[in-house]
């Protein structure tokens, strides 16, 4: 069971299950909290912060590494995307803002293998059309295919807000295909621009 009150780390960052966030914590408030989290094997919630206004859905995120602690205090860390919630209440009682949550979970819907067929089809385009970009395997795991795939795409934060948001794995999906496909052509002509710079503006014969 995961705790209903949560440390949190509001920040302009959307975070997903399975996400792999590195993070460099410097405020004294978060050096504390993180230190707490990793003393008590603690989860805490990355929350979408902007303009003050703190969104009503975040993820837990849990941390795998302590990568570098420096002589200050300082540290880098590698955390992941765990749980999915909805923040009901902010609580001001530490040197950083906890949270009242409740966890969300995924509506039930029969899996559509036609559709998971064209989403991985078209993921693949867009991968190889952003160039260079370090993929990640889209094999099957606990983690929703949905989430898995947008962490590899170069979404805006209100995208990847409204895909967190939602409770049902088809209508990620669905999503998902209609963003690559909207922003597939923009790849290509970035790519063939690339290409053409890189024949002095010939193309190849």
């Amino acid at each position: 069971m995961r705790p209903a009150r949560i440390p949190l780390f509001p920040l302009e960052v959307v975070l997903l299950p399975g996400m792999p966030l590195p993070l460099h914590i410097f405020e004294p408030r978060y050096r504390k909290m993180i230190g707490l989290c990793l003393a008590d094997k603690r989860e805490f919630g990355m929350i979408l912060a902007h303009e003050k206004e703190l969104a009503a859905v975040g993820c837990t995120a849990e941390v795998v590494q302590k990568l570098k602690e420096y002589d200050d205090g300082r540290m880098d860390i590698l955390s992941e995307g765990r749980a999915v919630f909805h923040l009901t209440e902010v609580l001001d009682e530490q040197e950083y803002y906890e949270g009242i949550v409740e966890y969300l979970t995924d509506e039930p819907d029969a899996p559509d293998a036609a559709k998971e067929k064209r989403l991985l089809e078209l993921f693949e385009r867009v991968q190889k059309a952003m160039q260079g970009d370090q993929k990640i395997s889209a094999a099957k795991g606990e983690v929703p295919l949905a989430y898995r795939l947008a962490a590899q795409l170069p979404m805006d934060l209100p995208e990847k807000q409204r895909l967190l948001e939602m409770r049902e794995e088809g209508a990620r999906r669905e999503f998902l295909l209609q963003w690559m496909n909207e922003t597939l052509p923009r790849f290509l002509r970035t790519q063939r621009v690339r290409q053409l710079a890189g024949g002095n503006g010939h193309g190849s014969k």
